[in-house]
């Protein structure tokens, strides 16, 4: 079965997808992110610093393969916040909202019992494309 009418995004300097998944694919306006955690592109490692820290990891990548569709983080339209411990959500909200400082997108925010890497915070977005 060929692939069709969708387009795969990567970005060199964003993490390689850690599994059989894409980072990023687009369809009609809108691109669809996998959920990024706070790996640092150059070790491939977690960033230190707790929650804080991470998600502002987790927007830098998000920004880089935003950037790989002609988009950024001001054209997401919905984000889905998922966080290891709900205790983390002000500190991870304060950072989150230093990224949408107008307009921010809708947002579904979960706690779950785990996350790839033993990460704090993944965060997938839904954004508007070129």
């Amino acid at each position: 079965m060929a692939c069709k009418d969708k387009k795969v995004y990567q970005s060199a300097s964003a993490p390689a997808a850690i599994g059989p998944y894409s980072v990023a694919v687009g369809g009609g306006p809108f691109m669809f992110t996998a959920g990024q955690i706070a790996i640092d592109p150059a070790t491939g490692e977690l960033v230190p610093g707790g929650i804080e820290a991470q998600t502002r990891q987790v927007f830098l990548n998000l920004r880089e393969i935003l950037k790989a569709g002609n988009s950024d983080l001001d054209r997401i339209v919905k984000t889905t916040v998922f966080l290891l411990d709900m205790q983390d959500f002000a500190a991870m909200n304060k950072v989150y909202a230093e990224f949408f400082t107008c307009d921010p997108p809708a947002r579904t925010t979960v706690q779950v019992s785990g996350l790839p890497k033993n990460a704090l915070i993944e965060i997938d977005a839904v954004a508007l494309v070129e």
